[in-house]
């Protein structure tokens, strides 16, 4: 009977084997038949751009990942167990970028950033007996948006025509009919928009320039140190004087940066931009401004330190009464001009211009600007103390000067953004001409001058009537160099008075004030200029007289 039982168990114990050997061969077989993963998804294409006058770009990026996965498994073996994983898991990303650029001569920034993202996860997990359930949802949504605007709003080009003149040369003709500038037989004529009148020529060697009642020469002079320098000879007012220059080429063009020829000793530089320790009081009357006009004039527009820390602060006053006083004696001649200006404009019939970009009211000179100025005085002390160290007067000197090497004026120097105005200049903003005059004040924005030699400058702060400020104007490079030279020039001239104040009235004393010559000693004035700046004038004139006739009809292109 057991040999029996034991005969019929064989066999089912043999078929509970197989059967449990099929069981994973079974399963094996139908997770090969499971579909496959999708692939990941292609990147997306690169995104396209629309670029009109305005430069406008619009990127939209859209990219949706879905992955579901699903397996089951069962097994018997005396036991049940259950099995079951599911998981969705999505992914939704949104980015989108516009920019807007256009070009012209103020700068705008704009940049909005959005972000939002949303992350769910949600998981039961069940333990029952033999059964274990996983579910578990995940979902990713992020929003991206980045819009960013750059707006550069003031043309450069003023308003007005261009008229080819017979015989050769162009003039251009503001919209009421005056004539802004003109260009013929080597001569270059231009008038302001306030008025006066600027002439600039070049004959046997020499740059002759006309400005107002006054003007110098320049002629070639030596050439020391690898470096050319030039002479001056200014006439105004009866009186002759001499400036050096040292001459930069850059960009195919000539620049012309002042040279001193004296240099105080490097202490004293030294001195003058060191904190002095104590507060100095120098009211009003020890300036010796008190009753005179420009100081009634601009008074409520610039206000003196009340004591001074250090004496760059009271050469950044003295800096500052120079250019207004310049600027008060400049009215003036300039009214007159703008008054004659005027009246042949009426005369002729034309129209007005559009209202120049000015300033409404009297702006004050903040803290901020007068600061900006101080500190660009305290640079300049340090760098001629440098300067004055390394001067040996013993260099040999050649008559004509060397071609200069490629190199950019001190008025393109990246550390030098600060300039006050020396005299009255015509700057565009918005497409419109606008007036800076002595004393206004500017910071260059950009360093690379266009094809009209001209960069982009933010108004610090200016006067009733000039460019407002705050706006972005296009000044010649010729006229911020002229601005540096002149700052050059009133530093030296205010040093020489610091030297003969020091020690008086509570101002600490100065350690030795002497001077020393320059690598490079001026020339004695040309007598001629005066005689030469006449000629000039007059010949001026005569081309004046007939480009208006030739422009009365209203011609050009």
């Amino acid at each position: 009977m057991n040999r029996i039982s034991s005969r019929e168990k064989m066999p089912r114990q043999l078929g509970i084997l197989l059967l449990m050997m099929a069981i994973p061969i079974f399963a094996l077989g139908q997770h090969k038949n499971e579909p496959s993963k999708p692939s990941a998804p292609s990147k997306p294409s690169a995104p396209a751009h629309s670029t009109t006058q305005s430069h406008s770009q619009s990127t939209g990026h859209t990219a949706t990942t879905g992955h579901t996965a699903a397996t089951g498994h069962t097994a018997t073996t005396g036991h049940t167990a259950t099995t079951g994983h599911t998981a969705t898991t999505g992914h939704t990303a949104t980015t989108g970028h516009t920019a807007t650029t256009g070009h012209a001569a103020t700068t705008g920034h704009t940049a909005t950033s959005t972000h939002t993202g949303t992350t769910t996860h949600t998981g039961t997990t069940t333990h029952a007996g033999g059964t274990t359930t996983h579910t578990g949802t995940t979902t990713h949504t992020g929003t991206t948006t980045h819009a960013a605007a750059t707006t550069r709003t003031a043309s450069r080009t003023p308003p007005g025509r261009t008229v080819s003149l017979k015989g050769g040369g162009r003039a251009s003709v503001r919209p009421n009919g005056s004539v802004r500038s003109i260009d013929r037989g080597g001569m270059h004529i231009e008038h302001g928009v306030r008025g006066g009148r600027t002439v600039v020529s070049e004959r046997n060697g020499a740059r002759i320039v006309t400005s107002g009642h006054g003007g110098y020469v320049q002629r070639a002079y030596v050439t020391r140190g690898g470096h050319a320098y030039y002479s001056r000879t200014f006439y105004a007012g009866g009186r002759y004087h001499v400036g050096l220059y040292r001459g930069y080429g850059w960009g195919g063009h000539m620049y012309y940066g002042y040279y001193p020829g004296v240099w105080f000793h490097p202490g004293f530089y030294g001195w003058g931009f060191h904190p002095w320790g104590v507060s100095v009081a120098w009211g009003i009357g020890a300036w010796g401004w008190g009753g005179a006009p420009w100081w009634g004039f601009y008074g409520g527009w610039w206000n003196p330190y009340p004591v001074y820390a250090a004496p760059y602060y009271w050469l950044t006053d003295y800096l500052i009464s120079q250019q207004l006083q310049a600027a008060y004696a400049a009215r003036a001649e300039e009214n007159a001009d703008a008054t004659a200006a005027d009246a042949q404009a009426s005369a002729g019939g034309g129209g007005g211009d559009p209202a120049p970009a000015a300033a409404s009211g009297p702006v004050a000179l903040t803290p901020e600007v007068k600061e900006a100025i101080a500190q660009e005085v305290k640079a300049q002390l340090a760098a001629q103390q440098a300067q004055a160290g390394q001067e040996s007067g013993g260099q040999a000197a050649s008559a004509a000067p060397a071609p200069t090497s490629d190199q950019a004026p001190p008025a393109l120097d990246p550390s030098q953004r600060t300039f006050v105005v020396d005299s009255s200049v015509t700057v565009v903003a918005n497409g419109q001409e606008c007036a800076l005059t002595s004393g206004d004040v500017i910071t260059r924005l950009t360093d690379t001058p266009d094809a009209d030699q001209t960069v982009n400058a933010s108004v610090a702060a200016t006067k009733k009537g000039d460019c407002a400020s705050g706006q972005t104007v296009a000044v010649k490079v010729d006229d911020l160099q002229e601005m540096y030279n002149h700052f050059q020039e009133n530093i030296t001239n205010g040093m020489s008075e610091l030297a003969k104040k020091q020690g008086t009235g509570g101002m600490p004393a100065a350690p030795d004030t002497g001077t020393q010559p320059g690598a490079v000693q001026p020339p004695p004035p040309d007598t001629s200029v005066a005689k030469t700046l006449q000629d000039q004038q007059a010949a001026a004139d005569q081309t004046e007289s007939q480009v208006k006739q030739e422009t009365a009809g209203g011609g050009g292109q």
